[in-house]
């Protein structure tokens, strides 16, 4: 278990400001993560990493000449919010374009898609790669909805080495779609993860059992096998990975391929060592030539008793950037020339991060009525997070289930921050409509991950449907929370069956809707679709996931609400009370 911590919200954020302190010579902090010390050199692509905390050396360890030019870093088990990322490519851009890559995980995608948007409106040309080497988690016919997992860093190392010789970006993606293409992974677990300030790991496995396929965010695995020996888990993983090759490789003799034995937070090194040597000798009776081998902890999952094995099948082009130097604080490999090193060390570089704040023009003029509703959103908001926090940890406890355990934190960020933004906003005389699409903004960006950018998107549709013009009626809310449901299964992909919170959502929407429509007041409207809110969040308890970091874990979350669907029917319950309570701010 982690057992040295301060406030578990803040471990990420305190962990990013040491490695930043400790690591000055590759490293700078910057809002949302770390940049190298040095500047791009100008025209050169930008290789900008990231995802969440809890996987070091992924992914600020990785940043250093030859590999990242920036991680972005979001909290624990979370991707990094669309507004991290976009500051550390802003600060990483050398004025020939950035590549963002990331693992394929449901947060990361949204976060990083939104971020590259925002720097196309930025001037900045973008583009995203989503690494999906884990072969455990769909099939091959289903590879784009594999989740990222050590083969990361072959993917990373591919791209960064291909702008590290000054490629164009266009060249860059093909070197990062070449190397994703040919990569797989397969891991085995002992025991999960236990998160900072939790009591139990994420996932359990029984004695002298091993799960088998597991992920990066102490989500359990996909089956249960009996403990191997160090030599049979060896053949598990090489057997596993020699069974699906690349359409273009015909088998595995005369191949020659990248190989990474990589240990998930508690395998130490000697064990890996001693599984190495048979996977290094099985690779070699299938006439496997191995190139650059490495074994150690590259991806890791905080204290998971875990191993995987990733295989990159490479061709000339893959070798020569596999083989090609890099420096970083966790990686190094060859020797790069001293080109830069003269200006690396600034004794002076700031170890908290620089910021660069976006000015703020104060908000938007607002009609007194829409100031005065304003005084019910905060009071809704300040309901938000107080029922957040009373049930953070039955949240983690219900997300751990199928997925990584991270909802409850998560939810406990984005609420805080949206109260405060809220608060803040609402001192500076702002309406209804702006006080809802700041609260969205801060939450999305404190709380990263799926939910955080599914709230954000929640709040602002809603504040976008009151305006700050008048005081909002039922009709105008309704208005707004339907809009809210479009844009969330728009922004998502999730529909209703998914087992999302989609399925309280819409339903809770079209109640309101049904409500409003009959020309109930707000406060009893909203009752009523608070209660099928509820009585929609317990019936997920008989899906099946299909979407997010839970699909590969399905039949184990039968029995179990959702997570996030458990959580907004617990919201709508308690908005009510903030409704009830101020019955004159909204008609």
């Amino acid at each position: 278990m982690t057992r040295l911590f301060n406030d578990p919200a803040a471990f990420a954020d305190e962990a990013l400001e040491g490695f930043a302190a400790a690591h000055r010579r590759w490293v700078r902090p910057v809002t949302g993560g770390v940049v190298r010390a040095t500047a791009t050199p100008a025209g050169q692509v930008a290789v900008v990493i990231g995802g969440g905390s809890g996987h070091y050396p992924a992914f600020s360890g990785l940043v250093g000449r030859g590999l990242a030019h920036g991680a972005a870093v979001g909290n624990v088990f979370a991707s990094p919010s669309a507004q991290q990322i976009r500051s550390v490519a802003r600060a990483a851009h050398g004025g020939a374009g950035v590549l963002l890559m990331y693992g394929n995980y449901a947060g990361d995608v949204l976060h990083f898609g939104q971020a590259a948007e925002r720097l196309a409106a930025d001037g900045i040309d973008a583009r995203t790669f989503a690494v999906a080497d884990d072969i455990s988690s769909a099939g091959p016919e289903e590879s784009a909805k594999r989740r990222g997992i050590a083969g990361d860093l072959p993917v990373f190392k591919a791209a960064a080495a291909a702008a590290e010789q000054g490629r164009p970006l266009d060249e860059v993606v093909r070197a990062a779609e070449r190397a994703g293409a040919r990569t797989r992974s397969f891991g085995i677990a002992f025991s999960g993860c236990t998160l900072p300030g939790a009591d139990h790991p994420l996932f359990t496995v029984p004695e002298a059992r091993m799960a088998v396929g597991l992920g990066i965010h102490g989500e359990p695995g996909i089956g249960e096998e009996d403990l191997p020996t160090a030599d049979e888990a060896a053949r598990l993983l090489v057997v596993t990975l020699l069974k699906e090759l690349p359409e273009d490789v015909p088998g595995p003799a005369g191949q020659r391929a990248a190989v990474v034995l990589n240990g998930l937070g508690s395998v130490k090194y000697e064990e890996l060592f001693v599984v190495y040597r048979r996977v290094a000798a099985l690779l070699g009776e299938a006439g496997v030539e191995i190139v650059d081998p490495e074994v150690g902890e590259l991806v890791t999952s905080f204290d998971m008793a875990g191993v995987s094995l990733t295989l990159t099948w490479l061709d000339e082009g893959l070798e020569e950037l596999w083989r090609a130097p890099a420096d970083t604080p966790a990686y190094r490999k060859g020797a790069l020339d001293a080109a830069e090193t003269d200006t690396a060390v600034r004794p002076e570089t700031p170890v908290r991060p620089e910021t660069a704040p976006l000015p703020d023009a104060g908000p938007p003029p607002a009609a007194d009525a829409s100031r005065h509703a304003a005084r019910t959103v905060l009071a809704a908001l300040d309901a938000v997070a107080a029922v957040v926090e009373v049930h953070a940890d039955e949240l983690g406890r219900i997300d751990a289930v199928a997925g990584d355990g991270d909802h409850g934190i998560g939810m406990l960020r984005g609420s805080t921050a949206a109260r405060e933004a809220a608060a803040g906003a609402h001192e500076r005389g702002a309406g209804a409509g702006t006080v809802l699409t700041r609260a969205g903004d801060a939450w999305a960006d404190r709380a990263g991950g799926t939910s955080g950018a599914l709230w954000g998107t929640v709040l602002r549709s809603l504040g976008t449907a009151l305006g700050d013009r008048d005081t909002p009626d039922a009709v105008r809310v309704s208005g707004g929370v339907t809009d809210a449901s479009a844009a969330v299964r728009r922004l998502g992909g999730a529909e209703v069956g998914d087992k999302t919170m989609v399925d309280v959502l819409v339903p809770f929407a079209d109640a309101l809707a049904a409500a409003t429509a009959e020309g109930l007041p707000l406060a009893e409207a909203w009752d009523r679709a608070a209660t099928t809110a509820t009585d929609a969040a317990a019936a997920t308890a008989r899906l099946l996931p299909r979407m997010g970091r839970a699909r590969p874990h399905a039949e184990k979350s039968l029995g179990t609400p959702d997570a996030g669907a458990h959580s907004l029917a617990l919201i709508t319950r308690a908005v009510h009370g903030a409704l009830l309570d101020h019955p004159h701010d909204h008609h």
